[in-house]
């Protein structure tokens, strides 16, 4: 079949070169939202990402070819703002020097096995926001498929040789206009769908504010101040957003018991988290990063959830 989209031309390409290791999978496969994202996939070597830029959708192909270079092509009105982002989408913006992974053998441990872990900025505020309101208060599983069947049916097609159907997050207006139809039958619960609402109709000032604010607690005094977006939304937010190497997502269903168990043998609650990375203020994420790519993972005590499905109600 032939593709409908229009011919989107020669892509422009660039080169990055790191001046520190970088595991470009690792880094970026973290802003993959399940095996089947939309906006995000991978085909042999190559990360693809679909992205509506502040100039317009772009298609970002991402290839580390050899040790110290990373090439770029991009498709799109967006692709010369994609471009000038992979810098920072690979992990540029974050500074580890300062970290001291010495407390705790099993973090000294997984930071030597991964010095090409960076934290990724993909500076689009209003996406990262939508996607973890998405993702507040169920399972990953209904979060994902969620997040795949609304940016597809409101979405708009990536531009290039995608390996697949890709697509872009809606614009502001678009989440805003997406009918409550439609959230029901993507599987979103009614709060999460308000609450996305809600904050597209303030999108453009909130995202002016966030990137205005000059560390995570401003950050969060913005957010946190608008109906159905709490302190957890706003760590998920800074995370993929900004890249806040010190962004803990405190009220996560998993991530405390995931840290105790793995920094102590046992399961912690939220305080107990935060006490424990406390030796690590300022880089708290990158722990947690560190501690995920250990591999070390609390034993399941029951058997998986599967929600029910109440779209056809």
């Amino acid at each position: 079949m032939r593709d409908p989209r229009p011919d989107p031309g020669r892509p422009l390409e660039t080169e990055y070169r790191p001046r520190h290791p970088l595991d470009v999978a690792r880094t970026l496969l973290f802003l993959r939202r399940g095996a089947n994202d939309p906006t995000m996939t991978v085909s042999g070597s190559v990360v693809w990402r679909a992205s509506r830029t502040p100039e317009g959708i772009a298609t970002l192909a991402i290839r580390g070819t050899s040790p110290g270079v990373v090439r770029g092509a991009a498709w799109g009105p967006g692709r010369e703002w994609a471009l000038a982002q992979l810098p920072d989408l690979c992990g540029a913006a974050d500074d580890p020097s300062s970290f001291d992974g010495s407390r705790h053998p099993l973090i000294a441990e997984s930071h030597r096995r991964n010095p090409g872990l960076r934290l990724a900025r993909t500076g689009l505020v209003f996406d990262a926001l939508a996607c973890a309101i998405f993702e507040q208060k169920v399972t990953g599983m209904q979060a994902f498929a969620a997040w795949r069947r609304i940016v597809t049916w409101h979405g708009e097609r990536a531009p290039g040789p995608t390996p697949r159907p890709m697509f872009a997050p809606p614009s502001i207006d678009g989440w805003r206009d997406v009918p409550s139809w439609a959230w029901h039958r993507a599987g979103l619960e009614p709060p999460q769908s308000k609450a996305v609402v809600r904050a597209a109709r303030r999108g453009d000032a909130l995202v002016r504010a966030v990137l205005a604010a000059h560390d995570g607690e401003a950050v969060d005094r913005v957010l946190v101040s608008q109906p159905g977006i709490g302190p957890w939304t706003s760590a998920e937010t800074r995370i993929r957003a900004l890249g806040d190497p010190d962004a803990v997502s405190v009220g996560d269903f998993h991530l405390a018991h995931e840290v105790g168990y793995a920094l102590t043998g046992e399961r912690v609650d939220d305080d107990g988290m935060l006490r424990l990375l406390a030796p690590w203020a300022g880089q708290r994420q990158r722990v947690i990063r560190l501690l995920y790519a250990s591999g070390i993972r609390e034993p399941r005590r029951a058997p998986r959830l599967h929600p029910e499905d109440h779209r056809d109600r």
